[in-house]
């Protein structure tokens, strides 16, 4: 089981109630320290300073956007960043993954939700393979390149409609995870989608797999969701 204990997380956000909710939950998990900062200028300098190992970062800040935020950092750092935020339409979700963010939640959000997305992306960052100079991300035998916007499987290029990249894109980021079915709808869909769609997740075995009516990678866990199994290096 992953410990957080010795892990160093940066929350940017100006509202001080979820500062303050924020840093009660992630302290009964454990983690000693937790840095905050209600700016987009502080938040970058607490980020070079601290060197926190994820981030939680709002959209919307006092004096700029969290994705320009995020744009810095991810110039020096390639740390999980979740975004935090009350804007759920599609673009914005888009608009996040698109900057190098690697995940997006929804305000209100669950307290629970929160503390397992973000042992999920520091559990998968410990062995993820991701080339900040080339913006690759690798697992076993699949790459996305973020700044082309790219999907391979063992160097061939795989074409992904945008439901299907961005499903595709989350299972890769959180490789080895088992993904709720809830988690992908928040998370490509939106929490105002009603019900999982299969027929994507069909679709998109029907590309990456070898025999697509018995998986090998993308697996589904009856009763839990999804998981991409791939070899860790």
């Amino acid at each position: 089981m992953l410990s957080l204990n010795n892990k160093k997380i940066l929350i940017i956000d100006d509202e001080e109630d979820i500062l303050i909710l924020l840093k009660t939950v992630l302290r009964k998990e454990g983690v000693e320290n937790v840095y905050t900062s209600t700016t987009a200028s502080d938040g970058f300098t607490q980020f070079q300073r601290k060197q926190p190992d994820i981030v939680l970062l709002d959209i919307m800040l006092p004096d700029g956007k969290g994705y320009d935020v995020c744009k810095q950092i991810r110039k020096i750092s390639d740390v999980p960043i979740l975004f935090l935020s009350a804007k759920a339409e599609e673009i914005d979700r888009i608009l996040g993954f698109a900057v190098g963010g690697d995940d997006y939640i929804t305000k209100p959000f669950s307290l629970k939700e929160i503390a397992s997305r973000i042992k999920a992306q520091l559990r998968s960052s410990d062995y993820l393979h991701v080339d900040k100079k080339n913006h690759l991300i690798k697992a076993g035998p699949f790459e996305f390149d973020e700044e082309k916007v790219e999907f391979k499987k063992n160097g061939n290029i795989i074409e992904l409609k945008p439901k299907e990249l961005g499903l595709m894109t989350h299972l890769l980021k959180n490789s080895n995870q088992i993904i709720s079915k809830e988690n992908l709808c928040d998370t490509v869909w939106g929490k105002n989608f009603n019900g999982f769609d299969i027929v994507h997740v069909r679709s998109l075995r029907e590309k990456i797999e070898e025999q697509p009516s018995n998986p090998k990678y993308l697996i589904t866990v009856k009763g839990l969701g999804y998981k991409l199994v791939v070899e860790e290096e």
